[in-house]
This record gives structure tokens, sequence and C-alpha cells, in this order.
């Protein structure tokens, strides 16, 4: 995709500039917002490829924005915000944040993590057989291959692989997992989560107790990369 656009949504004006001359110097299209109402109507009227949202907004919480944004649009969301203990992090991940960065962030992670997630959705968009290293997702055949090597996987197992190949790049949060694969009723069972992880990591990882895929993000879910 040539340019993409991206949306920044931050009520502080030095973060916004700083984040500009970051993100056009990378080839990046770059829209603002101030606030979370004309952060909104902006999304709206230019759909982004991205939204980089703060929580900390004068007018109503990034939380209340993530949560209203989530409601149409179906592209990456990225929190960049000084709200860093676990609850923030965990609640703007289960509200549909893509990702999450704690101010003062390092411009290479940010960009990194951007590429990450756009990558990622155009993948979801276009394609049913997703590539990961070593690794083949076919989502149509239902299939997981390793060095094209069919990969033996429960039902439960492969669903659990589908879902991160999905989310590449993106922290999912024990509970969002657990309510994806389980249901609303398993959402408090992280040591049954564990369980399947250690039994999937044995099955596409190397190493399986030095991981490359499926990377714990402590306290609060998986990434896999």
């Amino acid at each position: 995709m040539n340019n993409p656009e991206i949306l920044i949504i931050d009520d502080e004006p030095q973060i916004r500039k700083l984040l500009e001359i970051t993100l056009e110097s990378n080839d990046y299209r770059v829209w603002q917002a101030a606030t979370g109402k004309e952060g909104i109507l902006m999304a709206a009227n230019h759909t982004p490829e991205l939204i980089l949202l703060d929580l900390g907004l004068p007018d109503k919480s990034g939380h209340e924005v993530l949560k209203e944004l989530r409601t149409w649009y179906n592209k990456s969301i990225i929190i960049l915000s000084v709200q860093n203990t676990e609850n923030d992090i965990i609640t703007a991940l289960d509200n549909g944040a893509t990702d999450y960065l704690t101010k003062p962030f390092r411009t290479g992670e940010l960009l990194a993590r951007i590429r990450s997630s756009i990558r990622r959705h155009m993948s979801e968009e276009n394609n049913s057989l997703i590539t990961c290293g070593e690794l083949q997702i076919d989502l149509v055949a239902r299939i997981v291959k390793q060095n094209d090597e069919i990969v033996k996987l429960t039902s439960t197992e492969y669903n659990l692989m589908a879902l991160f190949a999905k989310n590449e790049g993106r922290v999912l949060t024990h509970q969002f997992i657990l309510r994806e694969i389980w249901g609303f009723n398993y959402q408090t069972e992280t040591q049954y989560l564990r369980v399947f992880i250690g039994t999937l990591r044995k099955k596409i990882e190397l190493i399986p107790n030095q991981p490359k895929h499926i990377i714990t993000e402590n306290g609060v879910g998986y990434r896999f990369t």
C-alpha cells in the first residue's frame, strides 16, 4: 500500500508534532485530532489505515472513544498513553485496541508496531493463507504446516493457532482468547489456557521453552510474531 493514512488522536501538540514528523518521514500521510469527538469525526470522514489514540483526552475518555470507534471501524488502533497500569492495558486491549505503547515511547518500536498492524490487517483482507516464518496457516483448509510438513493439531489447538495468526503482532489478553475460543463462561480460566498454550508451543516452536512465535506478555496475555 502506498502512503497509508494514519490518524493521530492526542491532545498534546508536542506529541502530535513529533508523530507527524516521524510518520511523514516514513511515507505515511497524517491526520490530526486534539479531542475524542474530533477524532471520531475525522475517522469517519477519512477512514485511515491506522489510528494512534491517546487515552487522556480533554472531552471524553480514550476508552470511550475506542469503544465507539470499534462499533464500525475495523482497522488497526494503537494506544499511545502515559497510563501504564495493568488494568488500563487490559481494558484497552479487551475493548479492541490492536496494540498498546506507553509514553515516552521509542519511535523505532512504534514504527515497527505500525508496520506489523497494517501488514496483519491487509493479510486478513486479502489472504486465506498466512505465512509466519517457517509456519503456514491455511484458514480455508484449516491446515497448519511447518517447513511444508503438516502439523497435527486438535480442533482447539487449530482454533488457537488461527486466532493468533489473524492477530499477528497484536497483544491478546487472556480474557479475550478464552472468550473467543471457549466462550464467556471460561474468561477466568487462565490456567486452562496456559495448558493449551504449552501443548501448542511443543508442536510449533523449535525450542518450546524459548518460544519465538507465541510470546508471553506477563500479566496480560500473549502476542504472536
